[in-house]
């Protein structure tokens, strides 16, 4: 039995900020931002949205049957409430049956992972059921703080079910854990606190712990992948990951790796830090993005959450893996976002759903999407579904 990724869809706010423009208003040179980094741009996320409008949003384009559709997974660590699962809001957002299991998942970066390989299990036990797999975070730091170049917004949602259109999951995860302190958030704040350099090295050696023991168990080499995928926070820690590596592969190899991590990295350069979304933002641009793929690819995938749990696993593209892809309409997703000044930019990340009792109502300037949170009433949420 052949489980895997059935469907993806990915969604971003409407608005970015140039990051040379940032570093200009920071005096700071722009190419630490656009080469020492990776980033061009960065999603910024109004009060008006969060991870269930997003994730709503990036679900709404997938082709979901409520009669098999058996479990909703959401991995995050933007939670807005440190009880209710924000897949319940989700699914009376889509419109979805109530016949299913609702969880949300947490362990950092990783929670998607994690989400995606309960629904690999979920599958395996229930081949007639699908699972709705959603990774949706806002990655917040601050203002003129050295993480601020790392922040972004968006979601990832994925279908997972037998006999997949696009990719088959392998049963071949590693995966380990370690209780360290490189990267936290505590419960009354939404801006993370990190070690930046130390994360960066405990992702460098997380992957070669997991890439060495799967090389054992397996027996796989890396002439064996057609593509290496990596959690991306910013895009040249991945390419700092993947060239740890290189040297294993031949002349050849190394430049046809190299050239799918610049595409699997276009739309990470975008949008910038998913948290949870980000590896399969990595895994959406490179199939979007990459015209010598074809069916029996093998991927490799490298999952990391920071605290921190460290996964490797592959995938296999499967016949007619292209007619799911929708290129086109996510390029021009991106191309429609409208550019905010950094003055811009700071007044839309300082106004915020206070964490607090307080009331707040989003401000209708900045609503954009089929999906709005437009204010807390009570201490609870209120989310409307626009009619398209």
């Amino acid at each position: 039995m052949t489980i895997g990724i059935d469907q993806i869809a990915f969604d971003t706010p409407a608005f970015y900020v140039d990051l040379r423009e940032l570093a200009a208003a920071r005096d700071i040179a722009p190419d630490k931002f656009t080469i020492g980094i990776g980033q061009d741009q960065q999603a910024v996320a109004p009060s008006s949205q969060d991870i269930v409008t997003l994730g709503a949003a990036a679900a709404s384009r997938l082709q979901l049957d409520p009669k098999r559709l058996g479990l909703i997974a959401l991995g995050t660590e933007s939670g807005v409430d440190a009880s209710k699962a924000a897949t319940l809001y989700l699914q009376r957002l889509l419109g979805l049956g109530p016949w299913v299991r609702a969880v949300e998942l947490k362990e950092a970066c990783y929670g998607g992972t994690a989400a995606l390989m309960m629904a690999r299990d979920y599958v395996a036990a229930h081949p007639d059921r699908q699972a709705l797999v959603i990774a949706a975070d806002i990655a917040r730091y601050g203002l003129a703080t050295s993480g601020e170049v790392t922040q972004g917004a968006g979601a990832v949602a994925m279908v997972v079910s037998i006999a997949p259109r696009l990719l088959a999951l392998a049963d071949d995860s590693v995966h380990y854990a370690e209780d360290i302190q490189d990267f936290w958030r505590p419960v009354y704040t939404d801006q993370a606190l990190a070690r930046g350099k130390y994360s960066t090295e405990q992702y460098l050696r997380f992957f070669d712990l997991v890439w060495r023991r799967y090389q054992a168990i397996s027996g796989r080499t890396i002439a064996d992948f057609k593509a290496l995928l990596f959690h991306l926070p910013y895009t040249k820690m991945g390419l700092k990951a993947l060239r740890q590596v290189l040297p294993e592969a031949t002349a050849a190899q190394q430049a046809e790796l190299t050239a799918a991590f610049e595409t699997s990295a276009r739309y990470s350069r975008r949008v910038g830090n998913l948290y949870t979304g980000s590896l399969y933002l990595s895994l959406l641009s490179l199939l979007d993005g990459a015209a010598n793929l074809q069916a029996g690819d093998r991927l490799g995938l490298f999952s990391y959450g920071s605290g921190a749990v460290g996964e490797f696993f592959s995938a296999t593209l499967v016949p007619g893996f292209e007619a799911q892809l929708t290129a086109a309409a996510n390029l021009a997703r991106l191309d429609a976002r409208r550019r905010l000044s950094v003055a811009e930019y700071e007044a839309v990340f300082a106004d915020k759903v206070p964490y607090g009792p307080a009331a707040y109502q989003a401000n209708p300037a900045w609503f954009a999407g089929r999906f709005l949170l437009i204010g807390v009433q009570n201490q609870e949420r209120q989310y409307q579904a626009l009619t398209e």
